[in-house]
């Protein structure tokens, strides 16, 4: 009963959270009400009047209204931002281009550009019909020979079939087997740079590569990264319960992955993404987030976190998964200081499994600002 709980208290936050936050924007007021009393430590959240001057208010902490998330990325990248902007405002494909040329071909950011530049034109696309993302089929006319263009082609074909269709559909396969077709040619393009070959472990995943063609593919990205925390994230998914392989499958390569790692390197948060792919599985009562499992998990990522650098593009898909796991552990201060790190682009996991991620992140960064304030927080509280 704890799940129904908890998504019982989503709704209701969201219900009681929407109308106050659009009257504190139309008229703000000068002070805030002192809080009456506040709940012990992992205590439940006080539900008050959507009215109360002491209803909890995410904008209080300098944290983006939900319509102003960005869904395109996942934390902040200001050259792709910039040239997003760009290429979607005139729909000119050239500054994409030359922003993928000049991006390392072996670093984790240049599979990040890849995927936002699939992910804002799959946005268009959904938004204009036939029309959106016109950029992108213009970059692959005219320059077939662009590596960069090939790869986001690629990615945004994998980013179709899964937003359009269903596995098993005979769409979902046709667009699978154009985007591996297209893999392959932006690997010849390319024979160095790992990301056709990440881009084709969703193709793996969604067409059932057997296990042996699968670690064939899986071998090749290893020659060229073999630290990279975006092929590991691609292929974990692979052997996962709910595809080709199993939870214990999940965590040993999750665990095995982690152990390996590089110092300062993210892979050590892997365990708690295996965590995430299998919490359909699990119970969901409040006993297992406190569980060793769990526990230990958050504690890798967390170390992760702390050891990467401040500029790793993949930090904020850890700081993104974290909020979600602190949020339901009552770690509210810790919460907190990942949504400092990560508020303003929310198109990671876990939020881009959902329909709308700028709402279901928007409703867990609430959940942590009222949790937070329940004991004893404030804006002037909060490190930064």
């Amino acid at each position: 009963m704890e799940i129904l709980w908890f998504l019982f208290a989503l709704g209701l936050l969201a219900a009681a959270l929407g109308p106050v936050l659009r009257r504190r924007r139309a008229a703000r007021p000068a002070r805030r009400a002192p809080r009456e009393a506040a709940w012990p430590a992992g205590g439940p959240i006080r539900r008050v009047p959507a009215d109360a001057p002491d209803a909890a208010d995410p904008e209080a902490y300098g944290f983006l209204r939900q319509e102003e998330l960005d869904v395109r990325v996942p934390g902040p990248d200001e050259e792709l931002l910039h040239v997003l902007d760009v290429v979607q405002g005139t729909q000119q494909w050239g500054a994409a281009s030359r922003l993928l040329a000049a991006t390392p071909a072996d670093g984790e950011a240049r599979w990040q550009r890849v995927q936002g530049f699939a992910g804002a034109a799959a946005l268009e696309l959904a938004g204009r019909p036939g029309a959106g993302g016109r950029w992108l089929r213009e970059w692959r006319a005219a320059e077939r020979k662009d590596a960069g263009g090939a790869a986001v082609q690629a990615e945004f074909l994998v980013q179709q079939a899964w937003r359009t269709s269903r596995p098993g559909e005979d769409e979902f396969r046709i667009l699978l087997e154009e985007a591996r077709t297209v893999c392959g040619e932006a690997a010849l393009l390319a024979p160095g740079d790992p990301v056709p070959y990440i881009v084709e472990l969703s193709v793996a995943r969604g067409l059932g590569y057997p296990p042996a063609e699968f670690d064939r593919l899986w071998a090749k990205v290893m020659d060229r990264a073999p630290a990279h925390m975006g092929a590991h994230l691609a292929a974990l998914r692979y052997w996962s319960a709910a595809w080709h392989g199993s939870r214990e499958d999940a965590d040993r390569f999750a665990r095995t992955a982690a152990a390996r790692a590089p110092r300062g390197s993210l892979l050590a948060a892997l365990p708690l993404f295996a965590l995430y792919e299998h919490l359909p599985e699990v119970n969901l009562v409040r006993g297992f987030y406190r569980s060793e499992a769990v526990t230990k998990a958050v504690a890798g990522a967390l170390y992760a976190v702390h050891s990467a650098r401040p500029d790793d593009p993949v930090l904020p898909h850890v700081r993104h998964l974290l909020v979600l796991f602190l949020v339901r552990m009552d770690r509210w201060g810790e919460a907190m200081a990942q949504l400092v790190a990560v508020d303003g682009q929310v198109g990671a996991v876990p939020w881009t499994q959902s329909e709308d991620p700028a709402a279901a992140y928007a409703l867990h960064r609430a959940l942590a600002v009222a949790g937070y304030e329940a004991n004893g927080g404030s804006p002037a509280t909060l490190p930064r």
